[in-house]
């Protein structure tokens, strides 16, 4: 609360300390009364305005030097009474401001700022800043009269000085605003907003002071990025609000042609004024264009977002007022403004859509047909430099490059078909579109990287879709470019030009240069995707919606050509491997002019074999693939429920590509069935197969009886049968059959292709049954158990009961050694008594027709009897792996897979004894399963044909395995050794062996207990014993013993003889570590 109130008593409070300071100016006279200001009220003061400012301009106008210290004082003083105050006269306010500007200015003759401290000059700047805003509205307006240009023009270069050279960062924004506040542009409300007239009469006084400001303000627009972003802001913002002031297009056009004549008193003023005439406008918009030039390239890269939000209302500003005087610009002020479209910086982002919206709504660009057209020349001239660019800039300067030319489409909005209309617009817009977006193919991992059938075969139902989702969109890898911001800008430019432009004219120029050029034919792949996206209006971000809503019967045409021309076989089926085994038996037909060899792993349709086909082709053709099934993934989300009339052309060719040995088409090509599910409405890829079922292997059944479509078909089942469930296989029964009927008629020439086929019919069966069937035989087989068990314990054995043992042991022995009684003489003698005895017998289960699934799986392995001793090593391999599948299926049928495992016999000892180690390993690996389903069956023969093979085999194998270094476990050699090692205790055990041949066994695989052999085979033998402990843990205990004896075993009574073994007293040697671990195991099972 102020002490004085009244002028009276204000006046008797500062007269003293006012007379003081007149006598003697000090800082401690001002500092006094500083104080005693302090305690007068603001209306006091008010009244006593003139007489306080006194003593202090008194001060500052004492002649000579003076110390820093005091005008600084002088100054913050009369700062402090001129915020408390208005000047109300003008004389006072000419005077005050001449008075502080005089405190900047440099000795006489010097063109440098005066030598001044950084405090000094900011209480200056701060002092003119307070005194603009303590003026009343008319008062102020003297202040801006041809008379005081001078004044004027003194006080702009001494604030535009400070601006441009002082470093203080604090000095130069408040130059600035300083500045902004004397062109009467401040931000505050205070001021009296100027009407028309005194606008205009402003506008005429800086226009003289136009030129030094723009320059100056350009300079430190564009200076050193180190004076900070809000200097930068500043300048910015007095830039456009100074030249939207002089080159306002309202203002022009009130403007006389010729100058008016000043009374001669004032012809020295005259020649200061500038005339706003057109010669001038002209001439100034033409030098205003080049800084505007200088001054956008610099700012749309800034890296602090205010300048760039800066930059955008500049553009706004600029385009609202002054849009006809500075039409030179236009070019410079849109690539600003669409350059900012896609910045990374929301709030900058958001305000240049509401700009860019702006426009839009007044149809500016509609309505303005040279500024469409300068539109139109910015993007030819951008898109004729858009390669070069691309292939020169770093990421950074693409993606501004990239922004700048989805602005200018997005702005051009409807009008975009300007520019399409125009044939030499849209080569170059296309060809520049087809350079930018070229792939890098040079990666030889697309090539190798491949399907393995087992693997999918073994994924659980359900997972499918919810896996893909995650990662369907392959990431692409282009020639001229990594980021991901650039590709993602490219898809809206094609996005944006689907929108706008028309569409059939685009489809129609694209699909030649897809036909055109093989150079072209990827990059025009997705653009027509993103063109129908776009057209469709998803991912797309425009500013105004088009003029002509879409019709979905064109969008429909479109996408069914697109379709068409993807699934032609010319472009559908490409070299995308080379498996020289699958294709150097083949016999190769013609068909449309190329060589078809069905045996191919990705492609039937080969050019000629003289063709030296490199792996950039066969990358460049796979990503072909990748990107056309995309595209129909695409297509169906844009369609929805209406791409369920395209699925009769669209579903059979990529179930087939699902079916691909490469890894990167498999994989897409499941995503898109997944898009398709979606789109369509189905909720799973297992319902969408079910459904359409019916025409797909209709497909199937006429593809395979065409050599050249062969693996297509296998393909498509395949991949129906990987997805899909038990339901499926009444539909497919008969392909099945048609499969086995030609295999059947063409063993030499087809068999690879159909047991590709089998197989995947073998591991669905093996999904859908396998398991299940698995688990009611155990548990039948356990009931079974448990009744015998029971019924033992309740009562004797009966003499029917030894009697029916015996005839089935003779039966079985008799299936066994493949001497089958006639039928009719089992039915009469054998049946009908097994049927009064045992109702529940397996002989009765030897009468009942089988399942359709395993009948399936007999017939299969009906084949692969025959195929066993092909001379073809993978044809040999596929036959293995199927067999293996049959023998699982057929697993709960004893009856029926014991004939066949007698039958298979021969065929399979062959495989295991004298072929080739790939076929040797896999056939023991066949060996372990049939022993796991066929129990003791396999006993006899195993220990006559195949174990003394074995066991030689793995004897003679041990020195060199004991010797060899770390690269051994990388051979053939040394896997065929593995897999002996581990399925060999396992045999043992399901055999149930004798004591003879577990003797063998155990003889063979002692020596690896050594350690000496490799670590996984050491394990591997520790297994063996492992399992030999369970079949006769007695003997293998005594082998054991005999290497080494951890005990000495004293007699109970001195009348028994002393236990001796060979291992007691032994040094420590190779074998002691495995012995001693598998003897600490035996002991924990006892």
């Amino acid at each position: 609360m102020a002490v004085f109130d009244t002028p009276q008593e204000a006046f008797g409070a500062l007269r003293p300390v006012c007379v003081q300071l007149t006598r003697a100016q000090t800082v401690e006279n001002v500092a006094r009364l500083q104080a005693h200001l302090a305690a007068v009220s603001a209306s006091a003061l008010q009244e006593l305005q003139e007489y306080v400012l006194f003593p202090l301009r008194f001060a500052l106008k004492v002649p000579g030097p003076k110390q820093e210290r005091l005008v600084q004082s002088v100054v913050q003083c009369i700062s402090s009474v001129l915020a408390a105050t208005c000047v109300k006269k003008q004389e006072l306010l000419q005077e005050l401001f001449s008075e502080l500007c005089t405190c900047l200015s440099p000795p006489s003759g010097s063109g440098r700022p005066a030598p001044l401290s950084e405090e000094l000059k900011l209480a200056v700047i701060q002092a003119l800043h307070t005194l603009m805003h303590s003026a009343y509205g008319d008062v102020i307006l003297s202040l801006y009269q041809p008379s005081t240009l001078p004044l004027l023009g003194f006080a702009v270069s001494l604030l535009l000085g400070l601006a441009e050279h002082e470093k203080a960062k604090q000095i130069k924004i408040s130059a600035l605003q300083c500045l902004q506040v004397l062109v009467l542009q401040c931000d505050c409300q205070e001021h009296r907003h100027l009407d028309e007239d005194e606008a205009q009469q402003c506008g005429d006084l800086f226009a003289s002071f136009l030129p030094g400001i723009s320059i100056t303000l350009s300079r430190v627009i564009t200076g050193d990025i180190k004076q900070g972003h809000k200097t930068t802001v500043s300048a910015i913002r007095l830039f456009y609000l100074i030249v939207g002031l002089v080159m306002a297009d309202a203002q022009l056009a009130r403007i006389p042609k010729n100058k008016e004549k000043l009374p001669a008193e004032q012809s020295r003023i005259s020649e200061l004024t500038v005339h706003r005439g057109p010669d001038w406008s002209k001439s100034t918009a033409e030098k205003l264009s080049l800084l505007l030039h200088k001054m956008v390239e610099f700012s749309s890269v800034h890296p602090h977002w205010k300048v760039r939000l800066e930059l955008v209302e500049l553009v706004h500003q600029l385009l609202r007022n002054c849009s006809q005087s500075l039409v030179d610009s236009f070019s410079h002020l849109l690539k600003a403004l669409v350059g900012l479209v896609n910045d990374e910086n929301s709030e900058v982002q958001s305000r240049c859509n509401e700009v860019l919206q702006g426009i839009a709504e007044q149809r500016i660009v509609a309505q303005n047909r040279a500024l469409a057209d300068v539109l139109s020349e910015n993007l030819h001239s951008l898109a004729t430099a858009l390669p070069r660019l691309m292939n020169s800039q770093d990421d950074t300067g693409k993606v501004s490059t990239l922004s700048l030319f989805l602005g200018y489409l997005k702005l051009l909005g409807p009008k975009i078909n300007i520019v399409l209309n125009s044939v030499s617009h849209l080569h170059r817009l296309s060809k520049a579109l087809m350079q930018v977006l070229e792939l890098d193919v040079t990666d030889v991992k697309i090539v190798e990287d491949r399907r393995w059938g087992c693997e999918s075969a073994c994924r659980p139902s359900g997972s499918l879709q919810h896996g893909v989702q995650k990662g369907r969109c392959q990431k692409k890898y282009f020639r001229f470019f990594t980021e991901e911001k650039v590709f993602q800008l490219l898809q809206q430019v094609c996005r944006v030009l689907g929108y706008y432009g028309n569409l059939y004219l685009l489809v129609d120029h694209f699909m030649g240069l897809y036909g055109e050029s093989g150079m072209y034919r990827k990059q025009a792949a997705m653009v027509l995707n993103e063109l129908i996206a776009g057209a469709a209006g998803v991912g797309v971000d425009v500013l105004q919606e088009r003029e002509v809503a879409l019709n979905m019967d064109d969008l429909k045409g479109s996408i069914t050509s697109i379709l068409d021309e993807y699934t032609d076989q010319a472009n559908w089926y490409l070299i995308t491997s080379i498996d020289t085994e699958e294709i150097s038996h083949e016999h190769s037909v013609q068909h449309s002019g190329l060589t078809a060899r069905p045996g191919a792993c990705s492609s039937i349709l080969l050019p000629s074999p003289e063709l030296h086909v490199t792996t950039r082709t066969m990358n460049s053709n796979i990503w072909q693939i990748c990107i056309q099934l995309e595209g129909v993934g695409c297509f169906a989300a844009v369609l929805g429920k209406e791409f369920r009339l395209l699925l009769l052309s669209a579903l059979y060719p990529v179930l087939e590509k699902a079916g691909d040995k490469t890894l990167l088409i498999s994989e897409t090509a499941l995503g898109t069935l997944v898009d398709i599910c979606e789109a369509c409405s189905y909720d799973s890829l297992q319902r969408l197969i079910n459904e359409n079922s019916d025409y797909l292997v209709n497909g199937i059944s006429l593809n395979l009886r065409q050599l050249a479509h062969q693996a297509h078909a296998s393909q498509v089942l395949d991949t129906m049968l990987r997805h899909s469930d038990a339901s499926l296989l009444p539909l497919v029964e008969d392909v099945i059959q048609d499969v086995l009927s030609t295999l059947d008629q063409s063993y030499n020439n087809q068999a690879s292709t159909f047991l590709r086929v089998l197989h995947s019919v073998m591991a669905a069966l093996v999904q859908w049954f396998g398991s299940s069937c698995g688990e009611k035989h155990r548990q039948r087989q356990t009931a079974e158990w448990q009744s015998r068990t029971l019924s033992q314990g309740q009562h004797m054995v009966t003499r029917q009961e030894v009697e029916q043992f015996f005839l089935d042991y003779v039966r079985q022995k008799q299936i066994a050694e493949g001497n089958l009684p006639d039928a009719g003489d089992e039915e009469a003698d054998e049946i009908p008594p097994l049927a009064k005895l045992e109702p529940n017998d397996s002989a009765t289960e030897g009468e009942t027709s089988l399942p359709s699934h395993a009948q399936l799986a007999k017939d299969v392995m009906e084949r692969c009897i025959h195929l066993l001793s092909d001379g073809n090593l993978r044809v040999r391999l596929k036959v293995l792996d199927v067999l293996e599948l049959c023998v699982t299926v057929l697993h709960p049928h004893g009856n029926h897979l014991l004939p066949m495992a007698h039958r298979v016999w021969p065929a399979l000892v062959t495989r295991l004894i004298s072929d080739d180690p790939l076929a040797v390993l896999r056939a023991f690996k066949v060996l372990c399963t049939l022993a796991q389903k066929c129990g003791d069956f396999l006993r006899q023969r195993f220990s006559k044909d195949v174990l003394p093979k074995l066991t030689s085999s793995l004897l003679s194998q041990a020195p060199a395995s004991a010797r060899a270094g770390p690269v051994y476990n990388r051979t053939l050699a040394f896997k065929l050794q593995l897999a002996v090692l581990q399925g060999l205790g396992s045999l043992c055990e399901k055999l149930d062996m004798g004591e003879s041949d577990l003797n063998k066994v155990a003889d063979a695989c002692l020596i690896y207990l050594s350690a000496k052999q490799p670590m996984k085979l050491q394990e591997a033998a520790q297994s063996v014993f492992l399992h030999l402990m369970h079949v006769d843990p007695d003997s293998t205990w005594l082998l054991l013993n005999e290497v080494c004896c951890p005990h000495q075993y004293e007699p109970p009574h001195t009348s028994l003889r002393p236990v001796k073994l060979s291992g007691m007293g032994r040094q420590r040697n190779e074998f002691t570590d495995n012995v001693l671990l598998l003897l600490e195991r035996l002991q924990q099972r006892e």
